[in-house]
Formats: structure tokens, sequence, C-alpha cells
């Protein structure tokens, strides 16, 4: 028995919309074929949501041809034919024996592929950032006729203006997103393990809503509990909570590789009269960035609404305040931050990420999911802007 297409995320003439998007700037760098290594580019093109870029593997993008290639390792490759777009024909498995082999690895089938194709002395795209530095050196040494092109980030830059359909997907994850905050105020409780209720917060997070259930748990859940509020990166630990205690949790819904992240702090307890005063500080400055959220405005028109707004009142964020959102979490696109003068457009979606860290024992996280819309700001995920008092 043989493994089939299972059901499809997206319609075959989505994918070949974003392909042809690729292949138009791919023609105006006079490019006629791509090496696509980023995992989460990847996705964007075929579907792929797999978890085996941790070794070796490609996608051929061709100008010539309607359908990419994808090469990439023989105990992954059903897992390709079940969840990409494409004819089985165009998943290439290569050999388990080039798996942990020194001289010779996944790169090698991609490279013997391009040369068996008669492309080796064609301009070829290739996603420098996302290559190990040995592995450049075996594309130079093994294609020394071809013209190798950087083609960093451009399918990223291709990434940030989303269709509407996957707006509805990134609904769905905020949905799922807003229930994991939900169960977090449900399951925090004094006496409980940090790792129960992370737990209990993860399964919301895989379960899902309205029948749509988690796809994959991208972000982990940091959940930072008193007295490692002051930091923002760090998973649950072996301690309980107590009373008195402040929790900041920031988690993220998934679907079909597209994340929807929220973060919200919880107090079991009264809050301090410092954290109550952060929060309504931050609550206005969020409010502020997402009021100056319109087409033709800059990422640093959202971020300076929001410094400007709470240093007025005494309270200042040295980090950025959020960053372009979609597959795999973060787009290495644009920034919300003083100076990234990239112009918002309809559709592009974007994490409001407010944490602020202010001393090694005290900080505060609040932030949403936002789509910028025709006419300013559409708003993913739905949480109540307040503390959680358990």
């Amino acid at each position: 028995m043989t493994i089939s297409r299972g059901p499809q995320a997206f319609p075959r003439s989505e994918y070949l919309r974003r392909l042809a998007a690729v292949k138009f700037e791919m023609a105006r760098r006079e490019i006629d074929t791509l090496i696509v290594s980023d995992q989460d580019n990847i996705t964007y093109m075929t579907g792929y949501t797999a978890r085996s870029g941790y070794v070796p593997q490609a996608l051929l993008v061709r100008a010539a041809e309607e359908e990419p290639t994808f090469i990439l390792r023989r105990c992954d490759a059903p897992a390709a034919i079940y969840q990409c777009f494409m004819d089985r024909t165009k998943i290439v498995a290569y050999p388990e024996a080039l798996i942990a082999d020194h001289k010779r690895d996944g790169y090698d089938a991609v490279v013997d592929h391009i040369v068996e194709a008669g492309l080796a002395n064609h301009r070829i795209g290739v996603e420098l950032y996302s290559l190990p530095a040995k592995s450049m050196e075996k594309f130079k040494s093994r294609l020394p006729r071809a013209t190798l092109v950087d083609f960093t980030n451009a399918v990223a830059w291709i990434r940030i203006v989303k269709s509407d359909l996957e707006i509805a997907v990134m609904r769905e994850a905020a949905a799922i997103a807003d229930a994991a905050i939900m169960r977090g105020a449900e399951v925090i409780r004094p006496g409980v393990s940090e790792a129960d209720a992370s737990a209990e917060i993860m399964a919301a997070q895989i379960r899902g809503v309205n029948g749509k259930p988690g796809t994959d748990v991208y972000g982990t859940i940091m959940l930072c509990a008193s007295p490692r509020t002051g930091t923002c990166h760090i998973p649950w630990t072996e301690d309980v909570f107590r009373v008195g205690s402040q929790v900041n949790l920031e988690v993220g819904g998934t679907r079909h590789g597209y994340c929807a992240g929220l973060m919200r702090t919880y107090s079991i307890g009264a809050p301090s009269d410092r954290l109550r005063g952060v929060h309504e500080i931050q609550v206005e400055g969020l409010e502020a960035a997402l009021g100056a959220v319109r087409p033709g405005a800059t990422c640093s028109d959202v971020a300076n609404a929001f410094y400007r707004t709470i240093e007025k009142q005494g309270l200042t964020k040295e980090s950025r305040c959020g960053y372009a959102h979609g597959i795999g979490w973060v787009e290495p696109t644009a920034s919300l931050r003083d100076g990234d003068m990239t112009e918002l457009k309809p559709n592009m979606t974007f994490h409001l990420m407010l944490g602020n860290w202010i001393d090694e024992d005290f900080g505060y996280t609040i932030s949403e999911t936002f789509r910028v819309s025709d006419t300013g700001v559409d708003v993913l995920t739905t949480m109540p802007r307040k503390i959680f008092e358990i």
C-alpha cells in the first residue's frame, strides 16, 4: 500500500499563486532555478509542516515548471507526499546513508539533481542565511559553472502580505490562542504545579476550538511566575504557584504552520500597586499603537505611538514592540520598532508584543495579534485587556 495525498490546508490555486509571486521575483533577478532551504518558506510554497529541517532538504523552484521539486530524507518523504500539494513524482527521497555521513549529505543529493537536470551552468538563487557555511561551500565547489545569487529573505518579504485564505487560517490560530489564555485563568491556582498548569494550557492549544484543532505548538509556552517575571523566554519550572504570585504567560495558536501569539498577566490575589500601574500605562500604549495602524503608515509610526504614550507616564520599553507574524511565528522582515520604515499594507499581520521586563524580578506582559485592514486595524485575538485575578 502507498500513502496518498491528505487533506490540503489550501487549494492548489493558492499554492500556484504563491509560486507565481516567487517566480516573478526570480525573473526580476534573472534567476531560473531557486534552492529554498528555509523550512517556513517550504511550508509557504508546498503545505509541508513536518519537522525535518534539522537535516539537509531543499525545494527546487524552476521558472519553467509549474510545480516545485522537494528533495528530502527518505524517511520523511511519505510525510511530504501526504502534506504537499504537488504530484508525488515531485517528491525526491535521498537515501538514509547520507545521514551522519561526514563527507556527503543531503545537499549532495540536491546538487546531483541539479546536475542531472542540466541546470549546473544556470543562475541559481540560494537562501544563504539558512545554509551552514560548509553547505554553501559545497554548492560552490560542486557547481563551479553556476552563478549563485543570494535570495535571502526574498520569499519572506513575499509572505508578509497574506491572502484572504491565509487570514482565515490565522483567525483560527488566534481563536486557539484565546482559548489557551482562558485555560490559564482556570488552572493557575495556589498549590498547583507550574508543570500541571502548563500541561492543561498546552492541551488547549492542541485541542483547539470550533472543531479546528491546533496542528502544532510553536513557541511552546513561556510561563514566567514570581520571582521570574523579569525574564521572557523561560518555560515552566518544578515550582508551584503561591498566593501573591504573578504569572506572565505567552502562548500561541497554530493552524497549518500559521501562528497567532498572545500574552497576558495573571495575579494570584490582588495585584500589587506597581503591577496595576504598569498595566494601566501599557494598555494605554497598546491602544495608541493599534490606533496608529493603517495602510500607508510605517512600522515606526506604530512603535512610536506606543513608546511616546508610555514615556509620558515615566515608563520605557527597551525592546521592539512587535514583529511580522505568520508561518513559524516570527517572519524575518518587518519589526515594530523606531526607524523601521516598512509601509503597512492590507493583510500584513503582526504580533504587537508589549512584554516589558523592567527589573530582574519584575516584568509585565500583554500582546495582540493583528491584521492591517483596508482602513485601519483588525485585531485577531479577543481576550480582555486586563490582569487576570485568581
